[in-house]
């Protein structure tokens, strides 16, 4: 995570427009992802509704890494690393404990959290390029670390893999209500809804307005009162406990993660998404995460090279820089245009 500039560094003001309280943002953010979802869950199957679950879990992973740079201007390169974190804990608790798969979820979104903070420690002194590249290079460890210990498989080691090879492996079990594809994808929608809740409420509460004064200046945030160093250790608790949400949910998704899944460069394709949906909007981060994980999905059915995917996301960053607000923040504005506009129908 890395700070930018100060001439970049004042967030971002998307007119809220009169009437948008918080009642109507939430119908919003059930609506819309409520909507996407029984779209996919009626008409996508087999190939398709997989890469939407997976993609609703990349979702939450953009989600964290837009609120560090949103709310404090700091670049996460280690985003699906923590995503990583999140499924491997989440694994070796449920083979050791068994407990109910809300629980596991929770193991999973805590150990990133942790591990989150701890990896977020050096932005209390780093910055700029060269935080970024710490925290990329943190991503590379964990991938490399990863391939070594691989995930836990249900053996009785400390690493679960002792005693436990080919067809000896446990697939972690989804939950009874959620056990078919469809009725999985509608668990993981409906868990995407509570965590851009929790994001939301931590954004237009008391959080929110200490990260904002922090993001503006630290100096003036400092003589405010203002905790620097419990505020940013949240917001980064906070965006590793998303990203554990998102692992756990996908160790439920396949019942096994493969060390190969978690390549450094899916971090960065994470904050490629974090600018081209938007990262001062909840809908950024919604979109932002269906794109990174739509558009590989949709070379492999084409038989295409998904090498070509990184030109593609390189030709949106240039179109994420041009436009700061992104796709998802656009469509907010409009929106927002739209209800102030029927609403003065309605009065006049």
């Amino acid at each position: 995570m890395s700070e930018i500039g100060k001439t970049e560094a004042m967030p971002l003001v998307m007119p809220a427009g009169p009437g948008i309280t918080p009642g109507i943002r939430a119908v919003a953010i059930v609506a819309v992802v409520g909507l996407v979802s029984a779209v996919v869950a009626l008409t996508a199957g087999g190939y398709w509704l997989s890469n939407f679950t997976q993609a609703y879990c990349m979702a939450l992973a953009v989600l964290g890494c837009a609120l560090l740079y949103g709310q404090l201007g700091l670049v996460s390169l280690c985003q699906w690393a923590l995503v990583g974190v999140g499924g491997w804990v989440s694994l070796r608790f449920y083979h050791y404990v068994h407990p109910p798969f809300f629980v596991t979820i929770l193991a999973g979104g805590v150990g990133a959290s942790v591990i989150g903070m701890i990896w977020g420690l050096p932005a209390l002194r780093m910055r700029g390029l060269y935080l970024a590249l710490v925290t990329l290079m943190l991503a590379g460890a964990f991938q490399s670390l990863v391939t070594v210990i691989s995930f836990p498989v249900g053996g009785p080691g400390l690493l679960g893999q002792v005693g436990a090879s080919g067809n000896d492996r446990i697939m972690m079990a989804r939950p009874i209500f959620a056990s078919s594809d469809t009725a999985y994808f509608l668990f993981v929608a409906a868990v995407t809804v509570l965590c851009i809740f929790l994001v939301e409420a931590h954004r237009r509460t008391k959080p929110g307005r200490a990260w904002a004064l922090i993001r503006k200046n630290e100096q003036m945030a400092i003589a405010a009162g203002v905790r620097i160093v419990f505020y940013k250790a949240w917001a980064f608790a906070l965006s590793g406990f998303l990203a554990g949400v998102a692992g756990a949910l996908l160790a439920g998704l396949f019942g096994q993660l493969d060390a190969s899944a978690f390549p450094t460069t899916n971090s960065i394709v994470i904050f490629i998404g974090t600018l081209l949906g938007g990262y001062d909007a909840w809908l950024g981060a919604f979109l932002g995460g269906i794109l990174t994980r739509f558009i590989p999905a949709l070379l492999i059915a084409l038989n295409v090279n998904t090498n070509v995917g990184f030109m593609i996301f390189g030709a949106a960053l240039l179109f994420a820089l041009r436009d700061p607000l992104g796709l998802g923040g656009q469509l907010t504005i409009l929106a927002e245009r739209l209800y102030k506009k029927l609403r003065a129908q309605d009065v006049s």
